[in-house]
Formats: C-alpha cells, sequence, structure tokens
C-alpha cells in the first residue's frame, strides 16, 4: 500500500514597530511531516489545513487594520507565508 505524506511548511517575518531595519526582521520555518494512508485522506487534511491557515492570516490582517487605524501599527510590517503539499511516499 502506497503511503501519502502531508508536509506543511509555515514561516513569518516581523519588522518591528522600533525599528524600520530590515536586519532586525526574523523568519521562523516550521516544518510538519504526517504519514497517510491514501490520497483522499492526505488531500483533505490538506484542504482543512489551507483553510485554517487563511482564516488566521484574514484575523491577524484584520487586527492589523484595527491597530492601523489607532497609528499602532502597520499590516506591512508581519509577512506570511505557508505552502501544504500531499506527496506520494
Amino acid at each position: 500500500m502506497q503511503m501519502w505524506v502531508l508536509m506543511y511548511v509555515f514561516s513569518y517575518s516581523v519588522n518591528p514597530a522600533a525599528t524600520s531595519d530590515k536586519a532586525e526582521w526574523r523568519l521562523l520555518p516550521t516544518v510538519v511531516f504526517q504519514e497517510f494512508t491514501s490520497e483522499e485522506r492526505c488531500r483533505t487534511a490538506k484542504a482543512t489545513l489551507e483553510g485554517s491557515l487563511k482564516e488566521a492570516g484574514a484575523r491577524l490582517r484584520s487586527g492589523m487594520e484595527d491597530l492601523k487605524s489607532i497609528g499602532k501599527a502597520d499590516p506591512a510590517q508581519i509577512i506570511i507565508a505557508y505552502n501544504v503539499e500531499c506527496l506520494p511516499k
């Protein structure tokens, strides 16, 4: 039986509000692998994870926009990236 692997990579950078020096940005990658017994189960998990990441990103953007409106933050200070793939093992 062929196994499938869900690979999930997530990273973000923050430009601290105290400085505009890009050397201060931080990139914190996380890589997670999970095995599945079928491609269908892997793709279902992939869709669920992608949905959760999109929702979290939207909430973060909304919160940053609220802070921007009172001059306390800028959404450009945070960069979020993710990639989710189902691959045959």
